[in-house]
């Protein structure tokens, strides 16, 4: 069966979307319950198993596949193309980050929930039905994530804490490891979460969101200013602060590979993370918020340097890891010293 092809603008930007025929019957008059929005960057091997993985695992709802390409050079559109005529597949021309391109698959995504799912995500024993089910049977929940599986078997982290100067510097000076249960000094990476209950989270991070479409209405689609990391964080905010709750939800699991795009330029992407965190700070604490987290990041370079050069000296076996770990966070530092002030938020945003 041929595709039909159309050209359609977002904001400046030409892209071509194939659309194509859905595996389940979804038209005008019986729109799909769940819209699953994928953005990829050369990591075709886990968006086609991420997409075999929603085949064999959605049930019976009616589901919408739209995959978001950030301009992948490694044949991903063409694949998806040739063995998943159901999907709508988007192709930007640049890699316009993982916000940006989420919003792109918003924009057009007509199910009553919408699933942003990782590329490197894949779903196991009727996840998106039972999600479905609990966010029915709970109207006031806005944003819910399921269990995280590693791999090897093992859960996997996707709850945090609301990052604050306090708890950055906690985790910069390795606090949160000697007191993994204190809420004083525990950090925000919440290491000793049991991941056992159904429970109302302050952060849910961005590897698997199912959102209420009038939660998404109330709250607004990420802010676009965030590429790559930190829009998790943002957005967790936003829907509690409009009132929506963040839901932890145990009874759904997935397995993520993890790290499927960033692997391929490591120091690249932490340095994103580090620029995402502190535009968050900036965006919600204002100028102090981002100078306290600088420093913060100041005490957490210097301490691994020490710690990291220590290894690479004394301990042969560890020096690749530890090379690694010390360009990090010289690279850090470096951005930390040119880092410029981003353009100041305000109302007129509206996110």
């Amino acid at each position: 069966m041929r595709a039909k092809h159309r050209g359609v603008r977002f904001k400046g930007s030409y892209l071509s979307i194939s659309y194509l025929t859905a595996a389940i019957p979804v038209t005008k008059e019986i729109p799909p319950t769940v819209s699953v929005i994928i953005v990829s960057w050369n990591a075709k091997r886990y968006v086609l198993e991420c997409l075999t993985s929603l085949h064999r695992n959605t049930g019976t709802i009616p589901l919408e596949i739209i995959v978001v390409d950030n301009n992948s050079s490694d044949g991903t559109p063409d694949e998806i193309r040739t063995q998943f005529p159901d999907a709508i597949l988007i192709q930007n021309a640049t890699n316009l980050g993982f916000a940006k391109a989420n919003n792109i698959g918003l924009a057009i995504a007509r199910g009553r929930y919408l699933c942003l799912i990782n590329s490197d995500v894949v779903i196991l024993d009727d996840c998106i039905e039972k999600m479905v089910s609990f966010m029915n049977d709970n109207p006031g929940i806005g944003l819910l994530g399921p269990k995280m599986l590693a791999p090897d078997g093992a859960i996997g982290q996707s709850v945090m804490r609301l990052p604050t100067v306090w708890n950055t510097l906690c985790c910069s000076l390795g606090l949160h490891v000697l007191f993994p249960t204190s809420k004083v000094f525990g950090g925000f990476l919440r290491n000793n979460y049991k991941y056992d209950m159904i429970d109302d989270v302050e952060v849910l991070t961005g590897w698997f969101w199912m959102v209420r479409r009038s939660a998404l209405d109330d709250v607004g689609r990420l802010d676009e200013r965030f590429f790559m990391y930190g829009e998790d964080v943002d957005w967790s905010f936003r829907f509690r602060k409009a009132g929506w709750r963040v839901v932890f939800y145990p009874g759904a699991e997935a397995l993520h590979y993890g790290a499927a795009s960033s692997a391929q330029a490591p120091t690249r992407f932490y340095l994103e993370m580090r620029r995402a965190t502190l535009q968050y700070f900036r965006k919600h604490h204002g100028h102090i918020g981002g100078m306290g987290y600088k420093f913060a990041v100041l005490v957490h370079e210097l301490v691994r340097i020490f710690g990291h050069g220590l290894l690479y000296c004394f301990r042969a076996p560890a020096r690749p890891l530890a090379a690694l770990a010390l360009d990090r966070s010289w690279c850090s530092l470096i951005w930390l010293a040119k880092a410029k002030p981003e353009r100041p938020y305000s109302r007129k945003d509206g996110i």
